[in-house]
């Protein structure tokens, strides 16, 4: 019997708390290294993509816009882009470079 109860107040003793805030700091610093690898730096690259993409934009270009338009680059300034759609020589609209999705180089022959 008394080896049941030196069990017993044993295990009513309250355990250290320094290893499970350790481990909690570990698990949140894995977490947050999860998380940059799997969205922020592939995120960041898309980014530099893009604006690689956009550096190369020029006069007479063919490109998709966000919205899925096709158009041709009539002008390129430095924010703004002026894009001609369709065969009508009148549809000329400004937008800006961020709403180009792709580009497709015009034949130099």
């Amino acid at each position: 019997m008394y080896n049941l109860v030196f069990l017993a107040e044993n295990a009513t003793d309250t355990p250290s708390n320094s290893g499970g805030f350790l481990l909690l700091i570990i698990q949140l610093g894995v977490l947050g290294l999860l998380l940059y690898f799997m969205l922020i730096r592939p995120q960041k690259k898309q980014q530099k993509q893009m604006q690689a993409m956009l550096s190369t934009l020029e006069k007479g270009d063919s490109v998709l816009t966000s919205s899925g338009f096709y158009g041709v680059v009539i002008d390129v300034m430095e924010e703004v882009v002026i894009v001609e759609f369709g065969n009508n020589k009148n549809c000329r609209i400004p937008m800006r470079k961020n709403a180009i999705a792709e580009i497709e180089k015009a034949n130099k022959e």
